[in-house]
């Protein structure tokens, strides 16, 4: 049998470990890579140090920072608080200790609406474009509460007196009922009816009550899991936020609320340096879609219409005639709300039409 000297086993040992440096070294760097484009995901928890009240600011200090391509869970307070579940009599014991904390310890409120954030996204400067998926979004809560108040509303003037409903959620069936009233089963489609970045910190601390350029109580029951919104950012980093929990909406939210509940979900966070835009814009799976908002509806429908030609001409390299007709023969445009003194209307172009 022939043995092997010093020398040999000495090479052949220097190889194999080489090899097997390589390998790990590889076999790290793929999972390094690999866990990149997967991104992170991180947790904005109900709690009185993830929640802004009523309000957008780019002065304000960010609750999280993440990376382009990151996720991040949270979970939201209804609009308002606890204080309207109070007075349509959901019991004390069905509130969760973290909505009673954030109730309690949460002063400064401007507007109606308990947001999550604001969320740093690095690398985002003014003129990006952030992409905001929404992966999932559950009910943290199984009630609702909606209603009027006096003089609100789309006919002020027929409901001169307040009135506040109970629903309750069968998160298993998703469907939703409403107290004292049989025989009406209403489909639960959850979604966060306040999306936005904040506005230049030239324009000071503004109320999350209507929506405008940074997006913010847009009110869109379209965007439900599954959908992405486009928002222009406007200060380093966007300082994204969101919360107003929605069980259900008709298109218009004709009294001023919709089933106001808690909820939780997950978004991924995307920063696009090669696009720019003047007004937010969405997606769903099956639909492109514009934004117009103003008080007027008129104009609000202009915008609308605008937006989506712009798209047309940008995305799809489209003559501005051509997609204008288009728009005419194709395009649906819906209300969104007429509530919240900026009103909506969004039009939905189906992703069918082009091949």
């Amino acid at each position: 049998m022939r043995t092997m000297n010093s020398r040999t086993l000495l090479a052949r040992h220097t190889s194999y470990v080489m090899r097997t440096l390589f390998t790990l070294v590889f076999m790290g760097l793929s999972t390094s890579m690999s866990t990149a484009q997967q991104g992170v995901t991180h947790e904005l928890l109900l709690a009185p140090e993830n929640i802004h009240w009523g309000f957008y600011d780019g002065s304000l200090e960010p609750a999280v920072t993440i990376q382009s391509g990151d996720k991040v869970y949270v979970e939201n307070l209804l609009a308002r608080g606890l204080g309207r579940l109070r007075l349509a009599g959901i019991s004390e014991d069905r509130f969760l200790p973290s909505m009673l904390e954030v109730e309690s310890r949460e002063t400064v409120r401007v507007g109606a609406h308990p947001l999550n954030g604001p969320i740093y996204v690095e690398g985002a400067e003014p003129g990006d474009v952030l992409e905001v998926r929404i992966l999932d979004v559950g009910f943290m809560v199984d009630y609702g509460v909606s209603g009027f108040l006096p003089g609100g509303g789309t006919i002020p003037s027929d409901f001169p007196y307040a009135a506040l409903k109970t629903f309750e959620i069968d998160t298993t069936a998703q469907t939703i009922s409403m107290s004292g009233v049989d025989g009406v089963q209403i489909p639960a489609r959850p979604f966060f009816g306040s999306v936005g970045v904040a506005p230049p910190v030239l324009n000071g601390r503004i109320s999350s009550n209507p929506p405008a350029y940074h997006a913010g109580n847009i009110d869109n029951k379209d965007l439900v899991a599954g959908t992405t919104i486009f928002l222009p950012v406007h200060v380093d980093g966007g300082l994204l936020s969101i919360g107003d929990g929605h069980a259900a909406q008709g298109d218009g939210e004709v009294t001023g609320t919709a089933v106001e509940t808690s909820l939780n979900g997950t978004i991924e966070v995307l920063v696009h340096k090669d696009r720019s835009l003047r007004w937010p814009r969405a997606e769903t799976p099956t639909h492109y879609m514009s934004m117009g908002l103003d008080p007027d509806l008129d104009e609000a429908a202009r915008m609308a219409t605008r937006g989506m030609v712009e798209f047309l001409v940008e995305e799809k390299d489209m003559d501005p005639g051509d997609a204008y007709i288009l728009c005419s023969v194709a395009l649906d445009l819906r209300i969104t709300q007429l509530v919240d003194g900026t009103k909506g209307v969004h039009g939905m172009l189906a992703k069918a039409l082009f091949h």
